[in-house]
C-alpha cells in the first residue's frame, strides 16, 4: 500500500510540473539537524532569490523534467540513493573532511566522490585547502567553487562596553571575568556528547585552559551548541566555572559573543568554522588553530592570530597576549577583523553564487 501510495504521489508531481523546462529550479536540502547547515540553505535561498533563481521544495525532485539539487551535507554521496536522482544535477558543499584522518565516513565519501565525480555538477568549497582536496579526486576543476561560509552581518554588531555589561549581567556572569567563548558541537553524537569529537579539538580547548588558568585568575568558559558534555567535565576536573546556554535560535548567538573577551577555536579541521567571521564581526578576539577558512581569513596579528594544530603552548600564549593587552590596544586587530567578516557576508558573496549557479540552474 505505502509503494502504491508514493507511486500516485510521484505521478502527481510529475503531471504538475509537466511545463517546466528542464533544470529550472533548484532544489535545497538541508540536514534537518537545526545546526549550521540548515541556517546556510536559509541563507543561499535568500541569495537565489534575489538572483531571480526559481525554487522548489525536495517533494519536487520526481518532476516531469530533471532540476537542479543542491545538498548541504556531502555525506549523500556516501549511500548510493543519490545515482537515483540523476539525471537532475548534483551539487553539494563539501566544507570538511579530508581522507585518510581515521575517519571511515570521510575516506567512503572521497572513495564516491573519485569514482562518480562525472555524475556531480557542482561542489562548493570554504577554503583553499579543500579546494586542492576535491581536485585530487580527479573532478574538472570548472565545477569547484571556493565559496567561504559566509556571514550576517546584521545579527553581530561591533560589541560596546554597555553590551559586554548587559550580556553578562543577563547570562550571570561576573563583569570582572576574563571569559573565553566556545560555541560548537564537538561530542559524537547529539547526546550528552561525552565521546569527544577529536576533528574538533575538545581536548586542545580544555588543556588550553588549563594552561591559561595558570595566568588568569578570574577564568571563565562560556559554552554553547549540543554534545559539550567532555568538555564540561574537563572543565570541572579542572575546576575552571563556566556556563553553558542552549540557544533556541541562531541569531540569539550574536548576544553571546558580546559577553566575551576571547574565542578560541582548537580544532583540528574544520569547514569554517562559523565562528571565525562571528567572532570577527563581533569586535571579539580571535585565537584560532590554522584550520578551514582560517588558513584563508585569518592574517596573523592583523585581524586575529593563529597557530598550528594540537599546538596548546601557542594557542594559551597567545589567549595570554589578549588578555594582558586589554581592548583598546587591540582594538586595530578588532577593526580589521570587522572589515574581514564585512567582506565575506552573505551580501557580498552574491556574485560568487551568481558564478556558481550559472549552467547549474537554467532561465526558463
Amino acid at each position: 500500500m505505502k509503494m502504491l501510495v508514493t507511486s500516485i504521489g510521484e505521478n502527481m508531481i510529475r503531471a504538475a510540473s509537466w511545463n517546466w523546462k528542464p533544470y529550472s529550479r533548484l532544489i535545497l536540502y538541508g540536514d534537518d539537524a537545526g545546526w549550521v547547515l540548515d541556517w546556510e540553505m536559509r541563507e543561499l535561498r535568500r541569495i537565489s532569490e534575489h538572483l531571480g533563481i526559481r525554487l522548489a521544495k525536495p517533494i519536487w525532485k520526481h518532476a516531469a523534467q530533471p532540476q537542479s539539487i543542491f545538498f548541504s551535507n556531502h555525506f549523500v554521496l556516501t549511500k548510493d540513493d543519490w545515482l537515483k536522482l540523476l539525471p537532475n544535477r548534483i551539487g553539494f558543499a563539501y566544507f570538511h573532511g579530508k581522507p585518510n584522518t581515521g575517519d571511515e565516513l570521510f575516506d567512503k565519501f572521497y572513495k564516491s566522490l573519485s569514482v562518480h565525480h562525472e555524475k556531480v555538477s557542482r561542489i562548493q568549497v570554504s577554503h583553499s585547502e579543500m579546494r586542492n582536496v576535491s581536485l585530487e579526486t580527479g573532478i574538472d576543476p570548472s565545477k569547484v567553487f571556493l565559496i567561504p561560509i559566509g556571514i550576517n552581518t546584521d545579527f553581530f554588531s561591533f560589541r560596546t562596553r554597555e553590551q559586554r555589561y548587559a550580556a553578562r549581567e543577563k547570562l550571570g556572569i561576573p563583569q570582572s571575568a576574563f571569559v573565553v567563548g566556545s560555541f560548537q558541537k564537538d561530542g559524537v553524537g547529539w547526546g550528552d556528547g561525552m565521546e569527544p569529537k577529536l576533528i574538533k579539538g575538545p581536548d586542545v580547548f580544555v588543556n588550553t585552559l588549563k594552561l591559561l588558568k595558570n595566568d588568569v585568575p578570574e577564568l571563565h568558559v562560556l559554552l554553547s551548541g549540543p554534545a559539550r558534555g567532555y568538555v564540561k567535565n574537563g572543565l570541572d576536573a579542572a575546576h575552571i566555572p563556566y556556563t553553558h546556554v542552549y540557544l533556541n535560535s541562531y541569531p540569539d548567538i550574536a548576544e553571546l559573543f558580546q559577553a566575551l573577551d576571547l574565542y578560541i577555536v582548537a580544532s583540528r579541521q574544520e569547514g569554517g568554522p562559523k565562528a571565525i567571521l562571528e567572532s570577527m564581526a563581533s569586535g571579539i578576539p580571535l585565537v584560532t588553530t590554522r584550520v578551514g577558512q582560517a588558513m584563508d581569513l585569518v592574517k596573523h596579528g592583523e585581524n586575529a592570530f593563529m597557530t598550528d594544530v594540537e599546538d596548546v603552548e601557542a594557542l594559551a600564549s597567545f589567549a595570554q597576549q589578549v588578555y594582558h593587552s586589554g581592548v583598546d590596544t587591540l582594538m586595530p586587530v578588532l577593526k580589521a577583523g570587522r572589515t574581514t567578516a564585512e567582506a565575506n557576508s552573505y551580501k557580498s558573496q552574491t556574485p560568487l553564487w551568481a558564478r556558481f549557479m550559472k549552467d547549474f540552474v537554467d532561465a526558463e
